[in-house]
């Protein structure tokens, strides 16, 4: 008997041009959350940054291109991949944390929101198709997919757009040591319905949030310059080793409670497309991961990388990952017919969710 399920026609992502190595922060005048100077050297503190984090460089927006405008081009590129026209869209949704961003304002714009700007942007006039923004933390996209996933298959739409887009580097404490990990960037896809006796496509996820003794790990604050925090601005903060020790202890149980819905063995996934978050963590919270089956080597090319190069870019860090596979831009990678991938995530919130995909 056949059953609907959500595929990816088309894919795109969007990195910005402007690339910013790890020697850009070397004249930042560090401080601690007192507001104290940091007395160690910037080349000691960035040369551990790149050994905790993996990060060497990172890019971020051009001054002209607000985070719609990346959002734009990584949505021009799923819906050309798809090979549909725009207008046959059901939903638009945005997965975003931060709204539109300018280089002179960084408060926090959602209005309108952001899907409705890049529709506005696509020059879609068709008012069936429904644009709305979806706030999940990093997670977001794949949130937001899931949600997608809803609409197909119970047939309220065939085709959806979904973006994940943030510009992170203009709402980030320069004055902050967590500011060399963040990145802007925009990752999108085309999904729509397809019949099949077969499971294809999404085939399951799982989500959870742990707000109770968590939702303060990520968060927005003051500058810890004073004189940038008597302006009343909000900056991204984060405590990132509680939230280091959470993604390991939680991650790798959320994405094995996936698999475990659908039966499936680690042994079956081809690819693990991991949320960009830190080199390092992301390792640990792979090999964990393979020890809840037993497992003690964990297979080489399972789980590509770009945070090295790319940075964090947040919701984008999963669709620009899955969007350079596709088009074969990561050349030891390669994702063919019947191989099944899982997608996860972790954020503010603190959120997890993951989303086991298997290719048409």
């Amino acid at each position: 008997m056949k059953k609907i399920y959500s595929v990816f026609t088309g894919t795109g992502s969007y990195v910005p041009t402007k690339k910013v190595k790890n020697e850009a922060f070397l004249k930042n005048v560090f401080l601690d959350s007192s507001g104290e100077h940091i007395a160690t050297p910037n080349d000691q503190i960035v040369q551990k940054f790149e050994e905790i984090t993996t990060i060497s460089e990172r890019c971020y927006a051009e001054d002209d291109q607000a985070t719609s405008d990346l959002a734009l081009i990584a949505a021009q590129r799923a819906i050309e991949s798809a090979g549909i026209d725009a207008e046959e869209l059901d939903y638009i949704i945005f997965a975003h944390n931060f709204g539109e961003t300018y280089p002179d304002n960084i408060r926090i714009d959602v209005l309108p929101t952001m899907a409705s700007r890049v529709k506005q942007k696509l020059g879609i006039a068709n008012p069936d198709a429904v644009a709305y923004d979806l706030l999940f933390g990093c997670p977001g996209w794949i949130q937001a997919v899931i949600q997608a996933d809803y609409y197909i298959r119970s047939g309220d739409a065939k085709k959806v757009l979904v973006i994940g887009a943030d510009v992170l580097s203009r709402i980030s404490d320069p004055h902050d040591r967590d500011s060399m990990i963040y990145a802007d960037g925009a990752g999108a896809v085309v999904m729509e319905g397809r019949e099949s006796e077969s499971p294809v496509g999404v085939i399951g996820h799982n989500s959870r949030s742990d707000s109770l003794d968590y939702s303060q790990m990520l968060r927005m604050g003051y500058s810890y310059n004073p004189e940038l925090a008597a302006k009343k601005e909000y900056y991204l903060k984060m405590n990132g080793r509680r939230l280091y020790q959470y993604a390991l202890e939680n991650v790798p149980k959320a994405i094995k409670a996936g698999l475990d819905k659908l039966n499936l063995h680690i042994s079956h996934v081809k690819k693990l497309l991991i949320h960009q978050a830190n080199g390092k963590m992301d390792d640990a919270i792979l090999r964990r991961l393979f020890k809840l089956y037993g497992v003690n080597e964990v297979p080489e090319e399972i789980m590509p990388m770009t945070i090295s190069w790319l940075g964090n870019s947040s919701v984008a860090t999963v669709p620009t990952l899955l969007d350079l596979i596709v088009r074969e831009e990561m050349p030891t990678h390669d994702l063919g017919a019947g191989d099944t991938i899982v997608l996860a995530s972790v954020g503010a919130g603190m959120n997890i969710n993951s989303i086991v995909y298997r290719f048409p």
